[in-house]
Parts: C-alpha cells; sequence; structure tokens
C-alpha cells in the first residue's frame, strides 16, 4: 500500500518542475511533460520513490540510528523543524557549518563548549566574572545554540541524511557522499538525481510540497521507532520468563536434594536402629548360660562299687 496518494501530492503542488531551460537532463525519466515552459514531474514516479526512501529510512530508524535533516531554505527550515521535532532527530536549519561531517570532531568540541557554559551558569562560576565577560559569554552561547542546538544530541556521524534541494546544499551531499553516509533528497527538475542514494523528484521550493514529504518520511520513521520498542520489550519480557523458568530449576533441584538427603539419614537411621536391635534383645533376656553334660564316666576306668 502507498504511503501516500496522487490527489494529496497534486493539491501541494509537487508536481510543478522548474522552467524547461533550467532543467537537468538526467531527470527526464521523471518528467511526464512540459506546459507553458514549466516541467511537470511524474507524479506515479514520485509516489514509488516516497514509498522506496521511506521503507529504508524505516528500517534505520527500527536499527536504532539517527537520521541527520538538512534544509536551510527560506521555505523549508520552518517545517523541517516543526515535523523532525517530533521523532527527536538532528536537523540543520541555518548555515550549513563546512566540515559538519568530514570535520565531526570539531563540531563536537563547539557542542560541548555550549554545555560546559550551561555548567558555568549551574555552578555559580557566572557570580566570580565581571559583568562584561558574562555578557560576551552568554552571546557565545546563543550563537552556538543558534548553529547547534539541534544537533547537540547527535554524539556520533549520523547513518543516513535527508536533504531538501540538493542544488543549495551540495556542500552537505558532497560531505556524505566522501564519508559513504546514505542520502535522501528531494530532487527538483533542475537537480541531478544522481548524485543521491534514494531520489525524490519534487517540487522543492514550495512549503506545501516539502511538508507532504517530510510527513511522510516522519511517520515512516516513528513506525521503525515504534517497532524498535515493541521488539525491546518483547526481548525483557523474555529475558524476565527465562529467568524465572531458571529460578524454578534451581528451586527444584535444591528440593530434590533435601529430598535425596532426607532418604539418606532415614536410611542410616534404620540401619542403626538394625544394629542395635539385637543388643536390646540381649539385655531383655539376659546372657544365655551354657549348659554341658557330665561324663558318665571316664574311658579306660571302672566305677567303684
Amino acid at each position: 500500500m502507498a504511503r501516500t496518494n496522487y490527489n494529496e501530492l497534486l493539491d501541494a503542488g509537487v508536481h510543478f518542475g522548474h522552467l524547461k531551460r533550467k532543467w537537468n537532463p538526467n531527470m527526464s525519466p521523471y518528467i511526464f511533460m512540459e506546459r507553458n515552459g514549466i516541467h511537470i514531474i511524474d507524479l506515479n514516479k514520485t509516489i514509488a520513490k516516497i514509498d522506496e526512501a521511506a521503507a529504508a529510512m524505516k528500517q534505520i530508524a527500527k536499527s536504532g540510528k539517527k537520521i541527520l535533516f538538512v534544509a536551510t531554505k527560506k521555505q523549508a527550515k520552518d517545517v523541517v523543524a516543526q515535523h523532525v521535532k517530533q521523532i527527536n532527530m538532528p536537523y540543520v536549519t541555518e548555515r550549513w557549518p563546512g566540515g559538519m561531517l568530514t570535520n565531526f570532531a570539531t563540531i563536537r568540541k563547539a557542542v560541548k563548549k555550549m554545555s560546559s557554559i550551561d555548567k558555568m551558569a549551574i555552578d555559580g562560576t557566572f557570580n566570580n566574572i565581571s559583568k562584561k565577560e558574562r555578557l560576551q559569554i552568554t552571546r557565545e552561547r546563543a550563537k552556538l545554540e543558534k548553529q547547534f542546538g539541534s544537533i547537540a544530541d547527535l554524539t556520533r556521524l549520523p547513518a543516513a541524511v535527508f536533504i531538501v534541494d540538493i542544488m543549495k546544499e551540495h556542500i552537505a551531499v558532497a560531505e556524505a557522499a566522501k564519508l559513504n553516509i546514505p542520502t535522501f533528497a528531494i530532487v527538483d527538475t533542475n537537480s541531478d538525481p544522481n548524485l543521491v542514494d534514494f531520489p525524490i523528484p519534487a517540487n522543492d521550493d514550495a512549503s506545501k510540497s516539502i511538508s507532504v514529504i517530510l510527513k511522510t518520511m516522519v511517520e515512516a520513521i516513528e513506525e521503525g521507532l515504534a517497532e524498535r520498542k515493541l521488539e525491546k520489550d518483547k526481548a525483557a519480557e523474555e529475558e524476565e520468563r527465562e529467568v524465572d523458568v531458571d529460578e524454578l530449576e534451581v528451586k527444584a533441584k535444591s528440593l530434590e536434594e533435601v529430598e535425596e538427603i532426607d532418604e539418606d539419614e532415614d536410611e542410616e537411621a534404620k540401619n542403626k536402629a538394625r544394629k542395635l536391635k539385637p543388643k536390646e534383645d540381649e539385655d531383655e533376656d539376659g546372657p544365655q548360660k551354657k549348659t554341658s553334660k557330665a561324663p558318665k564316666g571316664v574311658a579306660g576306668k571302672r566305677p567303684r562299687k
């Protein structure tokens, strides 16, 4: 079953491409026709690509990995921030910092600096510095928050990158390709779909078009996260059951050992009783007297008259 329908994409204006003179020849398989000098995108192929991308993103989310969303153009930044916050994934809606992926260690240092400033505010260090220094640190914190606040939870390189308008975000595309990170992107008729792994042919200039596609991707990620949670809960239940079974086996084994000890003790008591019984009988009846018949005479001698 398709994750979106033809009419929904049509109402959002997903089918509108760029002017014919601005087209990229590599987009020809996804172009349906040309009308009034504007290319029209084939929505049937868009639906197929949306389903393919959504299935891949669902599996990534199910594995517990992060997907980085990139959209710095005016029409997309608010839409991306609104949708992506729901699934707690990192996103970049301000200027793309050069080396965000290829020089990730330096970016992490900037994020750690933010956390260190926050600690200064909590532990009372701000009270021991001048007002001017405090103002400078606060401004620096606000600047870092604007640039890196949305990726504060990104402790390692993302498993995939979703990009809106690969023409504008060409640096992000190049960095992801250099590190062999899978890329998902909304590509318009003026873009080269061969630059990304999962291209979605669609209008990347209209907020409605971006919102419809992004909503579908977010729903797929939510499904992946929900399945991951179910699997974790199921594994935890099975582990608890195994622990209970092990405990029962241990208890049964200990009971068997106790029973064997009791049987051994009973047998030993019976043996002792058997050994003591003859002595008791002897004590009751008294020692048996040995009787011997006196000889009538001695052999070889006559008895006296």
